[in-house]
């Protein structure tokens, strides 16, 4: 049996937010906890995710399995991400956000300088909604 602690944890692994961690280990349904989050909160989920390609995080293994097939793209496509991805942090404070299950590099590339053209307002309701997917695998994992 799982106790309190590590089931918070486990769900934090998920969503870096305490908050949304206790609320769905004490009952509360996942999707619902995470309406709850404000923007400040979300942003520091964010916090919690090493760039597309980058290591790290508060669940680096799990970004390193979801990220696997974008890591498999040409040095060339890489070295985009990588350079795309400082200018998205540079532009809208925090890292790029995108559910990258079996996505490959070129589409994550495609995919955040379309980003890019985003207002401030409707980039954090994208990388939140992102995120949202994210959090959702790592839930069906865990109780897989």
């Amino acid at each position: 049996m799982i106790d309190a602690d590590d089931l918070e944890d486990r769900l934090y692994a998920c969503l870096a937010s305490r908050r949304w961690a206790r609320a769905v280990a004490s009952g509360e349904d996942p999707d619902r906890a995470m309406d709850d989050l404000t923007d400040e909160e979300w942003l520091t989920a964010m916090k919690a995710h090493p760039p597309i390609g980058g290591h790290g995080g508060e669940a680096p293994a799990s970004s390193e399995r979801e990220q696997s097939r974008a890591m498999q793209a040409s040095d060339e496509t890489k070295a985009a991400l990588a350079a795309e991805n400082r200018r998205y942090e540079q532009r809208f404070g925090h890292v790029f956000l995108i559910f990258a299950t079996g996505r490959t590099g070129e589409e994550i590339l495609s995919e955040l300088r379309r980003r890019m053209l985003n207002g401030p307002a409707t980039e954090l309701e994208e990388a939140k909604r992102e995120l949202r997917k994210i959090a959702r695998l790592r839930l069906e994992r865990m109780s897989g």
